[in-house]
């Protein structure tokens, strides 16, 4: 009996100290001065970021496929709405379309940033084009939101960094640290480490230019609303991105006429390599970065849910297992697989001679292209398969959370808006930034445009659209960022 009673003992005291500790766990007050208000121009922004829209500035694998003119009209836009930028940076085309300016600033020993951004955009999915509210590449603004493709992915972005350095300019701000804008000619396909950001990252390496920060594309801040228990803003900034592999994995047969078919064709021996890969997921371990972003979440709810979440090192093992069962929770906590695509015979009264499959997978950091490939082999029990390394890139390194330039960006939230949450986060499709992990070791993917999820949702996809109201924010931030960053 007394051990029961020791048990219930255990139990009560546990659960008293765990309601006084959530009471207590909560986000640390910040102290921060409100922000200077800045000046921003609204109105011409909307009118350039219309305008670059209609610009069909696609990038295509093979090269001879793309409208090189299209690049050229976009830098013609440049010159002719950001005069005192090409007036007062340096302006280099790089590889094929790619720009690389220049600011130099007035301490020449101090490292340099980096403000990085694409201009290309991925095209319309061919039949689609009827289901857009407005044609994705007419730029219409119509007070509310400006439509098009290249409005979330990533021209807002491109567009809202030149302005931002154009108004400054006229301001007659100096930057104390030399700023570059890297501009990227095809971010939205896997390239070559030569083309595109790649080309300026090596152009920089071989100049001895290390860099003190990267600022790149990531995600937005998002509205947090969920009934009662949590009502606030998350800016979650990108410390790391997955990897990608594309790998064509196929059995080979002795084929003929499908009159006198075997017990299973070269297809059927595939259906179970198919199921051994589904079958056989990477581990889920929970990052600690992910954990940080729970964290900090959870001290944001109300009272009644702190009660679980001041836990989450209890829960851990939980919370994952029941991530692990959906899948964009999934994709946060380990290397993902995916089965895309099937190829067989030719026609259908032919028992195909070779049957393949390609399967994507997204890699989280620590899991390597070559990891991959080993996976494959070991979950397969089928032996006698082929496999075949199709392209990818590795997963990024993890940037710092405690580094100056984290830092600064959270400041410049918190001050924003001090109910703001700011969490690292890793980003699950692939960016730019990567391509700098040579130059720099503080590389961040963070987009300061607030709106809601299901806006997001129109990335890459029908009917992409940006609000209008989250502009002046925007261009706020690049404006603070640029002056804070730039500064010893």
């Amino acid at each position: 009996m007394w051990v029961l009673w020791t048990v219930l003992g255990l139990l009560g005291a546990f659960l008293v100290i765990t309601l006084v500790r959530a009471a207590f766990w909560t986000p640390k007050k910040n102290t921060y001065a409100p922000l200077d208000d800045e000046k921003v121009d609204v109105e011409k922004y909307r009118k350039d970021l219309s305008d670059a829209i209609k610009i069909k500035t696609i990038s295509n694998v093979d090269v001879d496929q793309v409208d090189w003119s299209a690049f050229q009209k976009l830098h013609d836009l440049f010159r002719e709405r950001f005069p005192l930028v090409h007036e007062k940076l340096k302006c280099e085309e790089i590889s094929l379309a790619s720009l690389l300016f220049t600011w130099e600033g007035t301490k020449p020993e101090l490292e340099p940033i980096a403000l990085l951004g694409h201009q290309d955009v991925v095209p319309v999915a061919e039949g689609t084009e009827n289901d857009w509210t407005h044609p994705a590449f007419d730029g219409v603004d119509d007070g509310e939101y400006i439509w098009g493709r290249g409005a979330l992915d990533m021209k807002n972005h491109l567009i809202a960094v030149l302005e931002s350095v154009e108004t400054l300019l006229s301001e007659g701000f100096q930057p104390e640290r030399t700023v570059y804008l890297c501009f990227g000619h095809d971010e939205e396909i896997v390239a070559a480490k030569t083309s595109g950001a790649g080309a300026i990252a090596d152009t920089l390496k071989a100049r001895g230019v290390h860099l003190d920060s990267v600022l790149d594309e990531g995600g937005a801040v998002l509205d947090l609303k969920v009934g009662s228990i949590l009502n606030k803003k998350l800016a979650g900034v990108g410390i790391a991105e997955k990897g990608y592999a594309d790998y064509r994995v196929s059995l080979s047969a002795k084929g003929g006429h499908s009159s006198q078919p075997p017990a299973h064709t070269a297809l059927g021996e595939m259906a179970d390599v198919i199921k051994d890969i589904e079958g056989h997921q990477f581990k889920a371990t929970m990052p600690a970065f992910v954990y940080d972003l729970f964290t900090k979440i959870g001290k944001n709810t109300s009272y009644p849910a702190r009660i679980v979440a001041c836990n989450l090192w209890l829960l851990k093992p939980l919370i994952t297992a029941v991530m692990k069962k959906i899948p964009p929770a999934a994709s946060l906590i380990r290397t993902t697989t995916a089965v895309t695509m099937a190829e067989g015979s030719p026609a259908a009264n032919v028992l195909p001679q070779k049957a393949s499959v390609t399967v994507n997978f997204r890699m989280m950091p620590g899991v390597t292209i070559k990891n991959v490939e080993e996976h494959i082999r070991t979950v397969s029990r089928n032996k006698e398969i082929e496999i075949e390394y199709l392209k990818g890139k590795e997963a990024s390194k993890v940037s710092p959370t405690d580094s100056r330039s984290f830092k600064i960006l959270e400041e410049i939230c918190n001050r924003t808006d001090s109910d703001m949450i700011v969490a690292p986060y890793l980003v699950m499709g692939g960016t730019d930034a990567y391509h700098y992990e040579e130059v720099c070791d503080c590389i961040y993917r963070f987009a300061p445009f607030v709106m809601d999820t299901k806006l997001l949702l129109t990335t890459h996809g029908t009917d992409e659209r940006i609000p209008v109201s989250c502009m002046a924010d925007a261009l706020k931030f690049f404006k603070r960022y640029i002056k804070m960053m730039s500064a010893e």
